[in-house]
């Protein structure tokens, strides 16, 4: 059983601030709450802020940005006269507003991509199942280079600037506060000879030093079980109640997310069943080591 008990305050930079899309769903969440406790309808709350009801449901769910002006009239229509709570929601305002680290690498992250990473850097638990490489977040530098060096559309300059965006992401799973990772990897992406034999051996060695840490949990999904599941998932869990979970399917230039309760229930019972089906954790370094043995 997984606890959760982190916050989302933890970013890859180190400053201990939400990002932009993490603080508008934060805030967002937290609007909501207090207009329910209150028993506030939409329409009323967008006639507050000379809005719509459809307004207040796109501020809530964060998928529009705020003003302060607007959120300083919810709170007072909501109640709230506690300086101190206003003042740290109206300071997420403009975390909201802010660009995020993530804009630093715009000029090699599209803004689906943007939203993810933020997204994963505040995650309580990264749970996943990877079928044709080995992890973003668990790869060593020489295989990532590998699998950068083999997209078409990426050039010398652009594999080096993701590359520098991938270890800063990385940053964050030996911080004080890692994130609990849970990959399945597939045995066929583990024996994929990615960028030489030295580059899949080093990336061998250094899964089995990862599944030793505690907050990390690796399974390896035998070819004995047939096919396991259509493509990569990756679903994403928070520390605050306001944040539901999220679910990323990999396409080909870009990720579906998904966060509709009916989607989530889906895809935690497929990695609950790919879960049971993979080798326990407890076998994963014996495997990984017969693995680097045949390599």
């Amino acid at each position: 059983m997984w606890e959760w008990d982190m916050t989302i305050e933890r970013t890859a930079d180190g400053s201990g601030r939400a990002g932009p899309t993490v603080a508008r769903m934060l805030l967002g969440g937290r609007l909501r709450r207090l207009r329910e406790a209150r028993g506030i309808t939409r329409e009323a709350a967008g006639d507050a802020i000379r809005g719509s009801d459809s307004k207040i449901s796109r501020l809530e769910l964060g998928r529009t940005g705020f003003k302060r002006r607007d959120v300083d009239d919810l709170l007072t229509l909501y109640g709230v006269t506690d300086e101190a709570e206003r003042s740290e929601l109206l300071d997420l305002v403009r975390q909201a507003r802010a660009a995020g680290w993530v804009h630093d690498y715009g000029d090699v992250v599209p803004g689906w991509m943007a939203t993810r990473l933020e997204l994963e850097q505040a995650a309580a638990l990264i749970r996943g199942y990877e079928m044709q490489f080995v992890p973003a977040l668990l790869r060593t530098e020489t295989y990532a280079r590998a699998v950068l060096s083999s997209e078409p559309e990426d050039g010398g300059p652009q594999v080096e600037r993701r590359l520098e965006l991938l270890e800063r992401c990385r940053r964050f799973l030996t911080g004080p506060e890692p994130p609990r990772v849970w990959m399945v990897i597939d045995e066929a992406a583990l024996r994929r000879r990615v960028g030489g034999l030295e580059t899949m051996r080093a990336q061998l060695r250094h899964l089995i030093d990862l599944a030793g840490l505690r907050h990390i949990t690796v399974q390896v999904m035998p070819f004995s079980t047939g096919v396991a599941a259509g493509g990569a998932i990756t679903l994403l869990r928070f520390g605050e109640p306001e944040l539901g979970d999220v679910v990323y399917l990999e396409q080909l230039t870009s990720t579906l997310v998904l966060d509709k309760p009916t989607d989530i229930y889906h895809y935690r019972q497929v990695m609950d069943r790919l879960s049971a089906r993979a080798e326990p954790p407890a076998s994963t370094v014996d495997v990984l080591h017969e693995i680097l043995k045949s390599t």
